[in-house]
């Protein structure tokens, strides 16, 4: 059984007639599976922009000040290697994230006529968005910025210009575990090219002037650091996320509360697609994709409900305005 959140703004409407159908248009037509999923966002365009830049800057710091006027061959080689092969599956995860849709709830689906489809008794309800029409499934919210609710939303990242739910979680935590990696590896690598060029001529260690070599180090080392802390956190809060099966949001709706832990290792297997493998390591390796509420779990069971019209929530936060329709005849 599950006991209905009480909102001072979410209305328990016991008529049909409530639930202005006139405000809501049918569903467009599902597109193909695959399509491909974008946010016309400024600032997470412009985020976007600056991710894939500074990861360029790294890039070109890395090989043209460091590794190629180097005279071991074999230590270039092989960084070389690494660091590329890094800042390309982290680029990757970066577009899977982007372009992925994270769980949208079908738009629109809020009609009257979907709704008395349903056949509600006594005591079932189906939550409503008020902004995007829709029938929300369980744990599902409303992003302002993708202006759709997402299934298990975590949060919306500007960085990568998308929400983070259930169908691209796993590109959001290798895309922060990749960065993390490269500014690791060049913070390393930039402390090594410092030693050596204080035990070498500086003109001899960077086909760049001695300032110019500087500059460019230790602007790279600030990048490095910054990142290197900014993902190492986010990845953390993401696997720990996973590990207990509990949302960003969720943890802040509950707040001190204490909760019941239902995490486990399948909901791990289920973000990064099955047992553990390589795959779960490869941004183009395609997760578990979980199955699509039916109509049936769109319903919700209450152990009762009072003679009021409106009840107050705790979850205000999240500025969800959720209305509640039941038909109790």
């Amino acid at each position: 059984m599950m006991l209905i959140p009480t909102h001072h703004f979410r209305n328990i409407e016991r008529k049909p007639e409530y639930l202005q159908p006139e405000k809501c248009v049918p569903p467009p037509y599902p597109g193909p599976v695959g399509t491909m999923w974008f946010i016309r966002d400024g600032c997470g365009i412009a985020c976007a922009i600056v991710t894939w830049f500074l990861v360029l800057y790294a890039e070109f710091v890395v090989l043209f000040v460091m590794l190629i006027p180097s005279r071991d061959y074999v230590y270039s080689i092989i960084n070389g290697i690494v660091f590329n092969l890094l800042a390309f599956l982290a680029l990757a995860s970066h577009c899977r994230a982007m372009l992925t849709d994270p769980g949208a709830v079908p738009k629109g689906n809020a009609t009257k006529e979907f709704i008395e489809s349903l056949q509600l008794k006594p005591g079932q309800v189906v939550y409503k968005c008020p902004k995007c029409c829709s029938i929300k499934p369980d744990r599902a919210h409303h992003c302002s910025v993708c202006k759709r609710c997402i299934r298990k939303m975590d949060h919306h990242c500007p960085w990568v210009n998308n929400c983070v739910g259930e169908n691209n979680q796993k590109y959001f935590v290798l895309f922060t575990m990749y960065i993390a990696l490269i500014s690791l590896h060049a913070l390393i690598m930039v402390g090594f090219h410092f030693l050596h060029c204080f035990e070498e001529d500086w003109t001899k260690c960077s086909s760049f002037s001695p300032p110019t070599t500087v500059i460019l180090l230790i602007l790279l080392c600030f990048e490095g650091l910054l990142f290197l802390i900014f993902t190492s956190v986010m990845f953390g809060t993401q696997v720990h996320s996973i590990c207990t099966d509990e949302t960003g949001i969720e943890r802040l709706q509950r707040k001190n509360q204490p909760r019941e832990h239902t995490g486990s290792w399948q909901s791990v297997k289920e973000t990064f697609g099955g047992d553990f493998s390589l795959n779960w390591f490869n941004p183009f390796s395609t997760p578990c994709q979980p199955e699509i509420p039916s109509d049936k779990d769109l319903v919700r069971q209450v152990t009762s409900l009072s003679d009021t019209e409106t009840t107050e929530d705790p979850s205000e936060e999240t500025k969800e305005e959720d209305c509640v329709e039941v038909i109790d005849e």
